[in-house]
């Protein structure tokens, strides 16, 4: 295989009249989608040459998924300009594509309009869909793909304050996808509730494990994650099986205790990233679901998906669990401030997590500094070209070699003299009974640490249980009650969000 557009012909062959993805008021058979695919493909050829990014600025949909697929067939990459975002946020993903063609629906055009100028290409995607299959055409650019040509581009935020353009190449997905289902046995009978928006990775893994398998994709509407009791009855209703969810997505519905007013008893596999996972929130799950497999996956957009996974054992619930170990053909290690490999026998080290391997990313679009600080050569290896990915987060080893996350760089602070991880502390208000969530956040300027909790405690009572869990200089120096946290488009607490609100105090 060198295509992507491979997953979906061999499943239409084999599955030619079976659901290939659904939405909440559409749903294509695999002969379907291959065959609006095509016809948007054929249109775009037409208007694009190959390998150059191709805006698509609209909700999830099935014909979102056809149109990431045209993209494909016309020999581009796509990006999901994801309509929620802030329009300022738009434009800026806009000039670091430099795209001049947008795919969007008729409630999105005037938004088109406004991100992209009059000399740029705005194509509605019912006009696609209708247009003629150009086989010669599709002929001539599928003859001349290889499996470095790039695929997607997910946008990342940026250190700079522009965010960076993940490129995501064919042969990347074509290397983890039968990995990643051979790994945790998704098939063909399988049916994936996808959660997460398709401008974030995640989402890879429904799209193209249930394309590569001949499975079912239920795109999960956005507007059920406002509350658990629609959201689990459409998770019923539709036989789900696999649930690839973003942490903060599944802590919705044990927070508010849905899992009382009914349980997914079809779902066998439930696979979560993000964040580190609440030991009392796993505990509901799998107490509700004492048959199904849980795993916590680990990996940054730029290695595609994910580098390691650790598959639950039910006696680990109530702990810290481990990222892992490494997926087949994925080379994860740590390096110590020096550059020094730490062995998987030194438990009492930490250094950075680094990745090498064909899922890694060639880079960030139209962004080489960025590149150059990121995608480096293994410091390792001076015989030859050898490039890893530094992640920026930190790793150790327990004694079985499991690799254990220990933060960001970033998070790690030094306040009163010590360095700290403020991963360790929110576990630890975490485990406080009545606590829901919680995030600390560290003011440099004022040198004073904050604790944002949602929970039953008043702020003093609190104070006094974590001095029998911490040490002095971790306890916040002022703790937050709120009634909700701030999220990022991906689920994720908004840090940033909350430091904002501390400086402004």
């Amino acid at each position: 295989m060198k295509n992507v557009l491979e997953f979906l012909e061999n499943s239409a062959v084999r599955f030619a009249q079976k659901t290939a993805v659904k939405d909440e008021s559409n749903a294509y058979s695999y002969g379907e989608l291959l065959e609006k695919s095509r016809r948007i493909g054929s249109a775009l050829c037409q208007q694009s040459p190959a390998r150059k990014p191709i805006a698509v600025l609209m909700e999830k949909s099935c014909d979102t998924l056809a149109a990431f697929f045209g993209i494909a067939y016309a020999g581009c990459c796509y990006t999901l300009m994801n309509p929620g975002l802030p329009t300022p946020r738009l434009q800026q993903i806009k000039q670091v594509l430099g795209a001049n063609i947008v795919i969007t629906d008729t409630e999105h055009e005037a938004l088109a309009e406004e991100i992209f100028s009059k000399e740029d290409i705005i194509l509605n995607i019912q006009a696609l869909l209708s247009a003629p299959i150009e086989e010669e055409l599709l002929t001539v650019v599928r003859r001349g793909a290889v499996d470095t040509d790039p695929l997607y581009i997910n946008f990342t935020s940026g250190s700079t304050g522009v965010p960076k353009g993940v490129i995501i190449a064919h042969r990347s997905v074509l290397d983890f996808i039968p990995i990643f289902t051979r790994t945790f046995g998704i098939g063909q009978e399988d049916i994936l509730a996808n959660q997460a928006p398709f401008d974030f990775d995640v989402s890879v893994k429904d799209i193209f494990s249930a394309m590569s398998t001949g499975a079912t994709l239920v795109l999960v509407p956005k507007q059920l994650f406002s509350g658990p009791t629609a959201l689990l009855d459409y998770l019923c209703e539709n036989n789900i099986t696999v649930m690839v969810w973003a942490v903060s997505a599944l802590c919705l519905i044990s927070t508010f205790h849905g899992l009382d007013y009914k349980v997914p008893s079809t779902v066998k596999k439930i696979l979560f990233s993000g964040e580190v996972m609440p030991a009392k929130h796993l505990s509901q799950w799998m107490e509700k679901l004492p048959q199904t497999t849980f795993v916590n996956l680990y990996g940054p957009t730029e290695i595609t998906c994910n580098c390691t996974y650790h598959i639950v054992d039910r006696t680990e619930e109530n702990s810290v669990l481990p990222i892992g170990k490494p997926f087949d053909n994925e080379r994860v290690f740590l390096l110590d401030s020096d550059n020094r490999l730490i062995l998987e026998s030194e438990t009492d080290k930490t250094g950075e997590i680094c990745v090498a391997g064909t899922a890694l990313s060639p880079g960030y679009f139209n962004a080489p500094e960025q590149t150059a600080k990121a995608f480096v050569q293994n410091p390792l290896n001076p015989y030859y070209p050898e490039t890893i990915y530094r992640t920026g987060d930190l790793g150790r080893y327990d004694e079985n070699g499991n690799l254990f996350f220990s933060g960001r760089k970033d998070f790690q602070i030094k306040h009163m003299g010590h360095r700290i991880e403020l991963e360790e502390i929110e576990r630890a208000i975490h485990d406080v009974e009545g606590i829901r969530r919680c995030c600390c956040i560290f003011d440099e300027r004022k040198s004073k640490l904050y604790g944002f909790y949602i929970g039953d405690f008043e702020r003093r009572e609190l104070f006094q249980v974590l001095k029998d869990k911490l040490p002095e200089f971790m306890i916040p120096g002022a703790l937050r009650k709120v009634d909700e946290m701030p999220l990022t488009k991906n689920g994720k607490i908004d840090r940033k969000v909350l430091k904002e609100r501390v400086i402004k105090k």
